[in-house]
């Protein structure tokens, strides 16, 4: 069963998952900054309004009625600036009519008590909290309750706008979000910095399998990190098992042809004694002719069976067919047939050497043999969408076939033509071992006026 490739490559997935992590720590980390900030500057806002919650206590507290009378005397303008947001009040709580003095700011106005809210005083003493102000302005309010004594009971309260406590915060916020991009772009380059270099490796293992896989390298070499060198090693050791696999395939391959040839021989040689006359030799002669040529199609069948899942095979196709063309020329030369190819030197087919041959030898085979004067090879682009594919093209001038004869002369056994010599199996064999390859063979009518068969094979 094949891999189905994951939407995402690892290192996709490792950076995504990286940029993930940064983003919610880094707006974890913004919403605490942000709001400890906040606190922070509530703070220093407080005390600043707390030192004029001390100044009314200390005025209340004054023996001399005459000291009293400058209640309200803080050395703050804005306090005497109609609306201005700076507002203090102090009100008495036991008397028979709350007494109320209040800042000219404030024009009559007057701030909610703390006193009555369930707001609890902190360790100061001090309540804290935001109100609306007699212009609907958010403001920050600190009040505190003091007793002194005879003179009664009061509440102390001052409030200012709370847009400086937001202005403080805006401006920080927009810092750390500055901040915060800045620091975000520098990790996503450095994560693609570690994922680039942390998967290097891995890149170049899965380089050196392709090698080994093209036949460029017999072997997995290289230095790799403690945790990829076991692989690196059982695919190695893959490797040598695949070739150990494939050199016993042969070797039994190659003892039972030996095996089933000699036994044929000496019964041909036995039907050919004494002048081979009769019918019980000649019959004995086409049979094992036959049995001969079935023992040599299938046990070439089961070797390149065995070779098309090696891995490393590869084969140089232009020297093949310069070799190939070669023989048949001079098999033919008393007929006059030109062999030639046009197939570029870089072209090369994932496969064993022999195999190869063993194709292009029978489709060669066919068109010297019926070829007038020319035959030819050359090469074709594959069809859309299968780049590693070799597509072979061998032409030739004679008779041809009839359009209802070119599938049928590709079945096993079957003739091209009874009347010439062969058992007929020679394009059976390429058909079988293109298939085993994952190619396959197809004739045509040739633009020459004979046969083409279009040979599709992988490529590296």
């Amino acid at each position: 069963m094949p891999f189905r490739s994951h939407r995402y490559s690892l290192g996709a997935r490792l950076f995504l998952s990286a940029a993930i992590c940064c983003a919610l720590v880094l707006l974890l980390a913004g919403f605490g900054l942000t709001t400890f900030y906040r606190r922070s500057a509530e703070r220093g806002f407080d005390e600043r309004l707390s030192v004029y919650v001390k100044e009314l206590i200390a005025d209340l507290a004054a023996p001399p009625e005459t000291e009293r009378q400058a209640i309200g005397d803080l050395g703050e303008p804005r306090f005497d600036l109609p609306l201005s947001g700076w507002y203090w009040q102090i009100i008495r709580l036991d008397g028979e009519r709350p007494t109320i003095r209040a800042s000219r700011s404030l024009v009559g106005g007057q701030l909610p008590k703390l006193l009555d809210q369930p707001i609890a005083p902190n360790a100061r003493g001090l309540r804290e909290s935001y109100i609306s102000g007699p212009d609907d302005r958010s403001l920050r309010i600190l009040e505190r309750e003091i007793d002194v004594g005879e003179d009664g009971r009061f509440t102390v309260a001052v409030a200012a706008p709370s847009d400086e406590i937001d202005a403080d915060i805006r401006d920080f916020r927009l810092a750390l979000t500055m901040t915060f991009v800045l620091l975000g772009l520098a990790l996503v380059a450095s994560t693609i910095a570690q994922v680039r270099f942390g998967l290097r490796p891995l890149v170049r293992l899965g380089a050196a399998v392709g090698m080994v896989r093209t036949g460029e390298k017999p072997r997995i070499i290289g230095q790799y990190p403690p945790d990829l060198a076991p692989l690196a090693g059982e695919l190695n050791q893959l490797i040598d098992a695949n070739h150990e696999i494939l050199d016993r395939a042969r070797t039994q391959v190659g003892n039972l042809a030996h095996a089933l040839k000699t036994p044929l021989s000496v019964m041909l040689n036995e039907a050919e004694a004494d002048g081979g006359e009769g019918q019980l030799p000649q019959t004995v002669k086409s049979q094992a002719a036959i049995m001969r040529d079935q023992v040599q199609y299938y046990l070439d069948r089961a070797r390149a069976a065995a070779l098309s899942g090696a891995l490393g095979g590869v084969t140089e196709v232009a020297p093949a067919l310069d070799a190939l063309i070669r023989t048949f020329t001079k098999i033919s030369q008393g007929r006059g047939i030109a062999g030639s190819h046009s197939v570029p030197a870089r072209v090369r087919f994932r496969g064993e050497k022999q195999d190869f041959e063993e194709m292009l030898g029978n489709l060669l085979d066919n068109a010297f043999k019926w070829a007038k004067a020319t035959v030819e090879v050359s090469l074709a682009a594959p069809e859309e969408g299968k780049p590693g594919q070799i597509v072979l093209l061998i032409d030739d001038d004679g008779p041809g076939l009839p359009e209802e004869a070119l599938a049928d002369v590709l079945k096993r056994g079957r003739r091209l033509d009874e009347a010439t010599p062969g058992s007929g199996l020679g394009l059976a064999i390429v058909v079988d071992l293109a298939k085993l390859y994952g190619g396959e063979l197809s004739l045509q009518r040739s633009p020459l006026g004979g046969l083409r068969a279009c040979l599709v094979l992988p490529s590296v």
